[in-house]
């Protein structure tokens, strides 16, 4: 399986509401870009979730997620969310809302020529 299409599917109707929303296949995943911006994904049965790191400490005492760790080395503004705690859209929502609060404050990634 490469992605959860039914989080997928949650995923892009909570992001609905939202003009400058664009889909790609990346990370053996589907990432929404908010923006022009990735924002959040889903890979296998997680949601990725890009968030300001200062709300690391806000976040802690959450069960259900992990700093994302690409190799060896921790992404500094991404955690992954495990499907379990994601069953209710209003948790869902929490990590999207999380997400797009960090969206405007984000950098953008360098466009390729």
């Amino acid at each position: 399986m490469r992605y959860n299409e039914e989080l997928a599917y949650r995923v892009s109707e909570l992001l609905s509401h939202l003009t400058d929303v664009e889909e790609k296949e990346m990370f053996s995943g589907l990432v929404f870009m908010v923006n022009g911006k990735m924002c959040v994904g889903v890979s296998k049965n997680e949601l990725m979730v890009r968030i300001n790191p200062a709300s690391f400490d806000e976040i802690a005492d959450i069960d259900g997620w992990r700093q994302m760790v690409m190799g060896k080395k921790p992404m500094k503004s991404y955690i992954q969310v495990a499907e379990d705690v994601l069953v209710k859209n209003e948790d869902l929502k929490f990590w999207i809302d999380l997400a797009l609060a960090f969206n405007p404050l984000a950098k953008a990634s360098k466009k390729k020529k």
